[in-house]
């Protein structure tokens, strides 16, 4: 048995340990906002927060969060309203299929915790290892730069 706490609530799962987090998030815990793209960690779209940092979901065995901290996609919204991030990527339109979105949006989030008012080579670098299909790539920028704003606007 595994216990750890995702999107702020407490989970016990019975899986084999080597399980990718991936697979509790979605197959046990019917988070669907978290995909899989390519199972070996390197397109981006299973990325989540583990205590606070991005990590790819895919390549990560379920027994290494015992009694950690998971946030997906799902996880960032609080009390209905959408994190600037969320908000921004509807606005501006930042993605075509969606299907990279969570994990580039987890990544980006990572991000501006760490430094709330990054260069576009920072952001650039950041982004560097998820894979948009689509070419969305400009709206991409343009939806962390809205969210930038949008933080500022809200800020005390």
């Amino acid at each position: 048995m595994i216990t750890l706490t995702i999107n702020g609530e407490s989970h016990t799962v019975d899986v084999d340990p080597t399980t990718p987090l991936l697979w509790v998030i979605r197959d046990h815990l019917r988070l669907r906002g978290t995909k899989f793209g390519c199972g070996i960690g390197q397109c981006g779209a299973c990325t989540v927060h583990v205590d606070g940092a991005a990590q790819r979901s895919c390549v990560t065995p379920v027994a290494t969060m015992d009694g950690r901290s998971v946030t997906t996609i799902e996880g960032l919204a609080q009390n209905g309203t959408l994190h600037p991030l969320q908000q921004a990527f509807i606005e501006l339109n930042a993605m075509q299929c969606g299907y990279c979105s969570a994990g580039i949006i987890m990544r980006l989030k990572a991000l501006l915790d760490r430094d709330s008012h990054p260069d576009r080579d920072t952001i650039l670098t950041a982004l560097d290892g998820h894979l948009c299909r689509c070419g969305a790539h400009p709206r991409i920028l343009k939806a962390i730069e809205r969210a930038i704003a949008i933080r500022q606007a809200e800020a005390p």
